[in-house]
């Protein structure tokens, strides 16, 4: 009987996984969709505009889990089908644009920044819609919509520069793996084999640090060899300037750590013909610094003392969505986080709605908030401090891989390995 019984949870768990994968077959090709398109505002407003939409030929996404449930991030990208009006395809993500508006400068200017985002390719016309969360409320709101006809002559189908692109690690097919890309920044033409090198540095890093260390064989890993006239990076606040592939910088809205690039276009022209779940842009320098957005790019320095420690930090942001602990530290932000509401991120709180973050992983009897004592320092807590603000935000350890490079908290943990699961189309 009870080898019946495991026969009929095999065959009921293959016919969900055949009917998901029929779902998307039916909607969608194992191509790209890739969407430029403009963010442009200031602290009071923003705005929506399509620059252009490419057919790109690799999908490497997951094909079961199509709907994004997680909820993370300051924008989301819907796909409806027309015929039927059905949600097919979402996920969510982050800007450095949404960054921006939260600075001094743009309570004084409006500015506009490109950004790129890339779906399965659709069989038939469909709804594209972005939507932008308003921290008024912290709900989703529509910033643009519009159909798409796979078919149009709008779309370009050209191809674009053929980069080497080396193999790292590959376990498996691309839609059941999470594929972690590489891109060289900063590296010339006498650089590539050290980027090579550096892109497998990197990756022996990932893998020695927990939770990663248990979960290798869910990914694959690409380098792409981009070439630049000068190595390194801008560093704007000394007056200093490269011409690199990237377009990269420090001082990032004024902070002289803070490393960033703010257009995505070159990132994705990288990327085109690769599988692509997450981007990672090694710049080839040694000074501190680096930076991460949800599902949208993170970049570190390769020959930093402390840069194993920065990468997996700033990728932390970028694959799992993860917050920043720390409080005390120079950020340009103001009001980034609004204390009425529970942020989307799932490794601090406001205790507005607590029960949705980690208050399963607390000890028995652990109080809330937590105090900064013997009795609980060195445990899962809810202790003050945390999203660059003192008071009112609360985080899982007194320290942790987001705070201050110590191991990643249990909150943390959890929060990476489902989205692994997420990425693998496994279920999460």
């Amino acid at each position: 009987m009870r080898t019946q019984i495991s026969l009929l949870l095999i065959a009921c768990f293959c016919s969900l996984t055949c009917l998901a994968q029929n779902e998307f077959d039916k909607y969608f090709t194992t191509k790209s969709l890739r969407i430029d398109f403009a963010l442009s505002g200031n602290t009071q407003f923003q705005a929506a505009a399509i620059q252009q939409l490419r057919e790109e030929p690799v999908w490497g996404g997951p094909v079961k889990n199509r709907i994004d449930k997680f909820n993370y991030g300051g924008y989301y990208i819907n796909i409806y089908d027309k015929s039927t009006n059905e949600l097919i395809y979402s996920r969510g993500f982050n800007t450095l644009f949404e960054e921006w508006r939260t600075t001094e400068q743009a309570k004084t200017e409006t500015q506009s920044w490109t950004n790129s985002i890339s779906v399965p390719y659709p069989k038939t016309t469909v709804v594209v819609e972005i939507t932008a969360r308003d921290k008024a409320d912290m709900q989703f709101h529509p910033l643009l919509k519009m159909d798409i006809d796979p078919a149009s002559i709008f779309i370009d189908r050209g191809k674009l520069k053929e980069n080497k692109v080396t193999q790292i690690q590959y376990e498996g097919n691309p839609n059941e793996k999470v594929d972690l890309v590489f891109i060289a920044e900063g590296y010339t033409a006498d650089d590539q084999d050290k980027f090579v090198a550096d892109a497998k540095k990197f990756t022996e890093s990932l893998f020695q640090t927990p939770p990663y260390t248990t979960r290798r064989k869910d990914f694959n890993i690409w380098a792409v060899n981009l070439i630049s006239e000068d190595k390194g990076t801008d560093i704007s606040g000394k007056g200093i300037y490269k011409n690199t592939a990237l377009n990269s910088g420090y001082y990032t809205f004024g902070v002289d750590r803070y490393l960033t690039t703010p257009d995505m276009k070159p990132i994705r022209d990288a990327v085109w013909n690769v599988p692509c779940d997450a981007i990672f842009l090694l710049v080839n320098t040694d000074t501190y610094g680096g930076g991460g957005m949800y599902n949208f790019y993170a970049m570190g320095t390769a020959d930093n003392e402390k840069t194993q420690h920065v990468f997996v930090h700033e990728f932390g942001h970028s694959f799992a969505g993860l917050a920043d602990e720390y409080f005390s530290s120079e950020v340009a932000y103001q009001d980034f986080y609004n204390l009425k509401y529970e942020p989307w991120e799932p490794n601090i709180t406001t205790l507005v709605d607590f029960d949705s973050k980690w208050k399963d992983l607390l000890p028995a009897n652990t109080p809330i908030p937590t105090p900064l004592d013997a009795a609980h320092k060195d445990k899962p807590g809810v202790f003050e401090g945390g999203g660059y603000i003192s008071k009112g935000i609360y985080r899982p350890m007194d320290h942790c891989m987001m705070r201050d490079y110590a191991p990643f908290c249990p909150a943390c943990s959890r929060a990476i390995l489902r989205m692994i699961d997420f990425l693998s189309d496994r279920e999460y």
